[in-house]
């Protein structure tokens, strides 16, 4: 990439997976199938990429966090959960140690978005959770997308270490306690 582009100046560390599976089922494969990929990968793709940033005059990474784990809990989603909120952990540290390269790092953190994993939960839930929100939609990925777009521009040069949550108001207290 960095040598048909002339090099990178920003990495936006997006996978993410979240098999539902209850802790009392969850099996170390499950739990670590979902670690390696939403934070170990996480791990490894920024690893990767710092020694292009390090030479560009704008080193930007935007991770994809979620509300669930570092704000919300969702019933079988505990592996998710804790790879997410551990993601915002790595992004707090990595942003101090990258500081003197310039290089920023951010996160955005979606609610319910609508993407395959989401879609695969089925129409009702889908249903459900668009009620509780007081924007009364899911969320697209052209939304996080613009959120992780300003994390990326040069106006956001002086801003790192941080997050955007986007997610219509779900986490507003109003909208927890219709999922009760």
């Amino acid at each position: 990439v960095a040598g048909r582009n002339g090099g990178i100046d920003m990495l936006c560390a997006n996978a993410g997976i979240f098999p539902q599976a209850r802790l009392e089922d969850m099996t170390s494969k499950q739990w670590d199938e979902v670690f390696d990929t939403n934070l170990k990968g996480t791990f490894h793709a920024v690893k990767a990429v710092v020694p292009y940033l390090k030479r560009s005059d704008q080193g930007r990474i935007v991770l994809t966090s979620s509300i669930t784990g570092p704000i919300t809990g969702f019933p079988g989603w505990s592996h998710y959960g804790a790879t997410k909120a551990g993601q915002l952990g790595f992004m707090r540290t990595a942003c101090i140690e990258l500081a003197k390269y310039g290089i920023t790092v951010n996160a955005v953190m979606p609610g319910n978005i609508i993407t395959e994993g989401l879609v695969g939960l089925g129409e009702d839930y889908q249903k459900t959770m668009a009620a509780s929100i007081p924007l009364k939609r899911l969320g697209t990925v052209e939304d996080i997308g613009h959120a992780a777009l300003y994390f990326a521009s040069k106006e956001a040069g002086y801003v790192t270490g941080q997050t955007i949550i986007v997610d219509g108001g779900q986490i507003l207290p109003e909208s927890l306690e219709a999922l009760a």
